[in-house]
């Protein structure tokens, strides 16, 4: 795996959050799936869409991938740079992501 490649997965996730289509993001994950986001988590997916439609949703923002891991055992780290007009105006976050049976399974997002 390259610096930049993520499995499709995860890649759907993340261009359907971009585009804040909340729904297309959630076909990404898998029906017991966990995210932990500010030390909030949001288990199953009646929560996950609550936080997928209202999580930032104040702001406007850019995601840039600037790089992947594969950690073995369908686990990935991956980095992405957010620029907008949330307090601060720039954060380099990590989502640790747990792929099961070619969806997501958890999520944790840090800075």
């Amino acid at each position: 795996m390259s610096r930049i490649d993520v499995p499709a997965v995860i890649d759907a996730y993340q261009r359907a959050h971009d585009r804040r289509d909340a729904d297309g993001a959630l076909a990404s994950f898998g029906p017991d799936a966990t995210v932990i986001d500010e030390a909030v988590a949001y288990v199953g997916t009646e929560r996950i869409l609550w936080w997928l439609s209202n999580a930032a949703s104040e702001y406007t923002y850019t995601r840039t991938l600037t790089g992947a891991e594969d950690l073995g055992d369908g686990a990935y780290l991956v980095h992405n740079h957010l620029s907008g007009d949330f307090p601060g105006g720039e954060a380099d976050l990590r989502y640790r992501f747990q792929l099961r049976d070619g969806l997501i399974h958890h999520v944790e997002i840090a800075p």
